[in-house]
């Protein structure tokens, strides 16, 4: 069959509050025209994050009315261990109650002023949380990463030649560790190679420097190697993903993707003295280390989650629905990061609306028309999230790329709902011209997108 249909029916559902577009506008102005601050009774569609929205099987409910509540060794971290041991294969696995934790705890024990840390692209709390401790963020994705329009089959991929060239410059010794993040979420969700990932192993462990990967979309990079890797194709996305674990020294993990759960996340690596730190710093920060900050029945949700988010056909489907929706805007002449991704699509802010410079924040205009439109709640991933400020002059630099993100949660919306999605975005890119730029009125010193407040220019 060529219909590609969802693998799974539905037992229970959540009403959705259709609202007008007059009502959206009051909703919009009260939030200071940032999505984080609408209520979700005030979407349509919520396409803001793929984080923590899954929908739960009715296996991970039945996991839930098990989970074994017990302060330490509970039966639930038993199987939540048992389950990352399986796929991950570390020596060292601590449960945290996100990944954003997952990432303070690593770089805080391992980063000090001076160091860098290279990356395909680091993602916004992987940065904030990096350059808390004083170390420089370093992006060094292939340059086709950076020309939305380009085909390539992994745009995800680090420049192994920029990653040499960091390494002779700052010397091995200020370079605590590397990451390679998949799928490359800043960058459209872009797909990391195999190949790719041996590659930057083999460099790393010619200068003493280790493998970390950020592992939040690890199934859907499996899959995509699947599809696209020579030599591949035979393998099951277990196996794949087993083989990129292999390759790297520890991994920071949010569950709340690929884990298929709505809370959790989770820290490994093979390194016997990082891994006493990290459980003296669990213990003070988040929770012993048998439950890390999470109820038992998380733990069990998280350990169902991570295997069945590795099923094939639950990826195929998951994969032509980012491909089909990314196709009918293409058709339609919407520029979007090419080809499309598999938990998003990315609407290129810059080339629908070269009339609003980028730090008049086009993809924080468009965000808010796809709201006023449809209801959709999007996220911008540009000049908002990612411009900085230069250090000698003071000035803003923006982003490389300005883009808008419409992510997928997993298992929540049919065909129908995303028929609608498209819908909107043809009409917003049918009057785009009168799309008007924005300032933000009052922002945060760090990770500024989520609460920073806007309004439109005159």
């Amino acid at each position: 069959m060529k219909t590609i249909i969802e693998p799974f029916k539905i037992k229970s559902v959540e009403p959705i509050q259709v609202t007008t577009r007059d009502e959206r506008v009051g909703f919009l102005k009260r939030a200071k025209y940032n999505m984080f601050n609408l209520h979700s009774e005030e979407i349509v569609m919520d396409l803001l994050t793929d984080s923590g929205t899954s929908a739960m099987s009715s296996l991970q409910w039945g996991g839930i009315m098990v989970g074994d509540e017990a302060y330490a060794g509970s039966q639930s971290f038993q199987r939540f261990h048992e389950t990352v041991s399986d796929i991950f294969g570390f020596k060292h696995i601590f449960p945290t109650h996100q990944g954003r934790a997952s990432e303070r705890i690593l770089f805080s024990l391992t980063c000090k002023k001076g160091d860098h840390i290279p990356n395909n692209t680091h993602f916004d709390t992987t940065r904030a949380n990096i350059e808390f401790t004083g170390a420089t963020a370093v992006d060094m994705v292939i340059p086709e990463g950076l020309k939305p329009s380009k085909i390539h089959p992994f745009k995800g991929n680090m420049d192994t030649g920029a990653l040499e060239k960091l390494i002779d410059e700052v010397g091995p010794d200020n370079i605590p560790l590397c990451m390679i993040t998949i799928t490359n979420n800043s960058g459209g969700g872009q797909p990391v190679s195999l190949q790719n990932i041996r590659d930057v192993k083999a460099i790393c462990s010619r200068h003493g420097i280790p493998l970390y990967i950020d592992a939040c979309r690890f199934a859907e990079n499996a899959y995509f190697i699947k599809e696209r890797e020579e030599g591949e194709g035979d393998k099951s996305p277990i196996d794949i993903a087993r083989e990129i674990f292999s390759l790297a020294d520890g991994c920071t993990m949010s569950a709340k993707k690929d884990g298929m759960a709505n809370i959790g996340g989770f820290l490994c690596t093979n390194n016997d003295e990082l891994a006493d730190r990290v459980r003296n710093l669990e213990i003070l920060t988040e929770g012993f280390p048998t439950y890390g900050g999470l109820a038992g029945r998380d733990l069990d949700a998280i350990a169902i989650g991570l295997r069945e988010a590795l099923d094939e056909n639950y990826l195929k489907y998951r994969l032509a629905t980012a491909r089909y929706m990314g196709d009918r805007l293409v058709e339609a002449g919407v520029p979007i990061i090419q080809p499309p991704g598999g938990h998003a699509i990315y609407i290129d802010a810059k080339g629908m609306l070269p009339h609003i410079p980028p730090l008049q924040y086009p993809g924080q205009s468009l965000s808010c028309e796809l709201y006023l439109e449809g209801g959709i709640r999007c996220c911008e991933i540009g000049s908002v999230m990612f411009a900085h400020t230069d250090k000698e002059t003071g000035e803003e630099i923006p982003a490389q790329m300005e883009l808008v993100r419409l992510a997928f949660p997993r298992r929540v919306y049919t065909q129908s709902h995303f028929e609608y999605a498209i819908e909107a975005i043809l009409n917003v890119n049918a009057e785009k011209e009168k799309l008007r730029g924005m300032r933000i009125t009052r922002q945060a010193p760090q990770l500024r997108h989520f609460t920073a407040e806007f309004e439109y220019m005159d």
